[in-house]
């Protein structure tokens, strides 16, 4: 997969040649509806014989829309990771544009003529939802307008789940994640959540109780899911390893502590301090208590490993 990045105004030679079917979208998370609008795509793209590009932005548009930020973007990925799950469906080209106040200012026509027409888009996809232009005035029902007939425009219905309403949405994810309900969250991406990071030294308590962590510093736009400890995978190097993983601030040790994110892998004896490493979110186990003693922590840590043992031991049968 090609990877251009582009920044406004871009010049001609920038763009690769050759027409191409562009798919439109941010596409943060990368979860089933969006992976819906890309498949569609790609099948056309496949038909007419063209090449398959996706673009998308650096960036949230609301960062530059929004006059006040009142609660910060948290993502479902990074760009890396929608690289990575992009080049997993069959894209050739990706756009990445970056989201300025200059691109932004673009109206709707002129959005068209250079980041569609200018991209060489024979066939236009978007799901049903897309807006695009100044202030996104423009949505997906108005571009065959702007289009004058220079490149076909296919829009894709909403993705929702058999006997529901509500459509499969990045903000929709985002919410579940904030409950703790990692399955359906999961469901509707169509894979196990992933955080990206970097081990980095901790308290070493952990290992003190016997559980020793890896201390997991993660981007601070990374959408995590509720505090609470949780059924986890962490990948270091190429080997994928089941863990226990705890994001919260240590109350039993305090009050007003950080938040952390620690992991805990199974049957592992080995130093990782900076290591990039990913970690896969399957299943809450509880919510965070304060314990009143270090014993009572330790046993419910006996009590969640054997969860977290049962858990995949279930998943393999």
């Amino acid at each position: 997969m090609e990877i251009v990045k582009l920044r406004h105004p871009y010049k001609p030679e920038e763009i690769p040649a050759g027409d191409c079917v562009l798919v439109l979208g941010f596409f943060d998370g990368v979860h089933r509806g969006h992976q819906e609008v890309i498949n569609t795509g790609k099948r056309i793209a496949e038909e007419k014989k063209l090449k398959l590009a996706v673009m998308t932005f650096n960036q949230h548009p609301a960062i530059v829309f929004q006059q006040v930020q009142s609660k910060p973007i948290k993502y479902l990925s990074t760009l890396r990771q929608k690289e990575e799950r992009m080049a997993s469906l069959g894209v050739d080209i990706l756009y990445e544009v970056a989201f300025t106040s200059a691109f932004a200012a673009l109206d709707p026509q002129e959005f068209v003529d250079q980041y569609i027409v200018g991209l060489h888009g024979k066939v236009a996809v978007s799901g049903f939802d897309y807006n695009f232009g100044k202030d996104q005035s423009a949505d997906a029902e108005r571009l065959p307008d702007y289009a004058k007939d220079r490149f076909e425009v296919v829009i894709v219905a909403k993705k929702t789940e058999e006997h529901e309403t509500e459509k499969i949405s990045s903000s929709r994810i985002r919410r579940l994640l904030s409950e703790g309900r990692l399955e359906e969250a999961n469901q509707l991406l169509g894979y196990v959540y992933e955080i990206s990071g970097t081990v980095i030294h901790g308290e070493a308590r952990g290992r003190s109780l016997g559980y020793p962590t890896a201390n997991i510093q993660v981007p601070e736009d990374m959408k995590l899911p509720k505090e609470g400890v949780y059924v986890n995978q962490l990948k270091v190097g190429d080997q994928w390893y089941q863990a226990m993983g705890s994001i919260g601030h240590n109350d039993t040790f305090g009050s007003n502590r950080m938040l952390t994110v620690e992991i805990n892998i199974l049957d592992f004896n080995q130093e990782i301090y900076g290591e990039k490493v990913k970690v896969r979110w399957y299943h809450m186990l509880r919510g965070q208590v304060a314990f009143e003693s270090v014993d009572g922590l330790v046993r419910q840590l006996e009590i969640d490993e054997q969860a977290t043992r049962d858990y995949f031991k279930k998943k393999a049968q």
